[in-house]
């Protein structure tokens, strides 16, 4: 049998990155007193709490590992406050890291305790779990590359430590560091059967920030590290391929890109221009086989389908600008605002009804640059319906109705004080 006693060696360090979110919801004083009892009962345990936000995620797991019961350990899991990890999850992700010496890091699979709060966590819900079924699988089983998802994930202390530990330079404090890892030779493992649970932000203002701050950040860091990846000496040239062009330029930059100015931009301006002629590959084909990737990966929610287009494609519109923000460094690049989970517990919020909204205030409710598009693409279709010699007007009037929908605030689960 295998003798697992090591595992009481590592010590749970809560630091400032995670109390900040607790302490919003009274939770920090009953984290600190579970602490405390399995303290009193033998166990290495530590509850820490720093004072300031210097760094952020990165500064606050930097300084939890300076600690010297933390050095003391070969190990670190680390989680976010609204992440559930089984009982047994350090017995499923350890062995990996004791038997194969040159694993850096296991990450686990995230579930969703509220995916059925309401449509824009279902949408989020697909996201992720397309990106954890196909593009971590993929990576993991390939030995290609694939980002550390900042939580539910074990890292090997000697390997952050010999890529230069952690660094807040941009605010994928996780990303950077696993990259690092990997252009210094260290293997990465997804292991897809190890599910911990976890909330989704199901407001629409802090998925927005949310979203902000991962493609922001993911920019900004391959504008930091496209270079270095190019010039690694320990990593193959497939390996630097992946990374440069398929991860960061096709995935992180190209795509969002795309989505906007091609589906949002240029289809509709190109109905007022009747010369012009977009070619049926780019129209249909295209997002045909993106719809159909993803369907296949969420067969369950393929009603929902249409929903995630369109609501997608709005969201392009945020990840365009948060990608040239992080480029060019302008703006509020270096952005690390804390994501809202409403919790199960909330005494001090409301969640208001659908129909109750109109009563809110105009400033909370209303999205003006998502109304202004709406009326662009209202625009663009009209002319299409009077003029046009193509269908395109179906298309643009649905997505424009996304926008509206999105513009005037009725997505997501929208909260106010009582």
């Amino acid at each position: 049998m295998t003798d697992y006693s090591y595992l009481a060696m590592l010590p749970f360090v809560l630091t400032k990155a995670t109390a900040f979110i607790l302490n919003r919801f009274s939770f920090q004083g009953m984290v600190e007193i579970e602490c405390r009892h399995w303290a009193s009962k033998g166990i290495n345990i530590h509850y820490e709490v720093r004072n300031n936000r210097k760094g952020y995620k990165a500064g606050a797991l930097k300084l939890g590992m300076e600690h010297s019961y933390a050095k003391e350990c070969e190990f670190v899991a680390i989680f976010d406050s609204d992440f559930q990890p089984e009982a047994n999850f350090l017995k499923r992700t350890i062995p990996f890291l004791v038997h194969n010496p040159r694993i850096a890091l296991v990450q686990t699979r995230w579930q969703f305790v509220n995916f059925s709060d309401c449509l824009m966590t279902r949408i989020q819900k697909m996201t992720l779990d397309y990106h954890f079924k196909v593009e971590q699988e993929v990576g993991s089983s390939t030995f290609a590359f694939f980002g550390f998802n900042g939580t539910a994930g074990v890292w090997r202390i000697s390997a952050i430590n010999e890529v230069g530990g952690w660094k807040d330079r941009t605010t994928v404090e996780d990303m950077d560091l696993a990259v690092r890892a990997t252009l210094r030779g260290w293997k990465l493992l997804y292991v897809g059967d190890v599910k911990v649970k976890s909330e989704l932000p199901s407001t629409f203002k802090a998925y927005r920030r949310q979203q902000h701050r991962w493609t922001c950040g993911a920019a900004h860091l391959f504008r930091k590290m496209g270079i270095e990846i190019l010039k690694a000496k320990e990593v193959s040239i497939w390996k630097k391929f992946h990374l440069t062009y398929s991860f960061f330029f096709v995935r992180k930059i190209v795509a969002h890109l795309v989505t906007f100015f091609l589906y949002c931009v240029v289809i509709p301006t190109s109905v007022l221009v009747p010369e012009v002629t977009i070619p049926a590959w780019g129209v249909v084909y295209i997002p045909s086989t993106i719809t159909i990737l993803n369907a296949t990966r969420n067969p369950s929610s393929l009603h929902l389908m249409p929903f995630w287009i369109l609501f997608e494609n709005v969201m392009a519109m945020h990840r365009m600008k948060a990608t040239i923000i992080g480029l060019l460094e302008a703006g509020t690049f270096d952005e690390w605002i804390v994501t809202d989970k409403l919790g199960d517990t909330l005494q001090d919020k409301i969640r208001i009804p659908l129909l109750e909204r109109a009563s809110t205030s105009l400033r909370d409710r209303l999205n003006l640059p998502e109304l202004g598009f709406a009326a662009f693409l209202f625009l663009c279709a009209c002319y299409n319906l009077a003029y046009g010699q193509n269908y395109y007007y179906v298309y643009i009037y649905v997505q424009a109705v996304a926008f509206l929908v999105v513009g005037c605030g009725y997505v997501g689960t929208f909260i106010t004080n009582p």
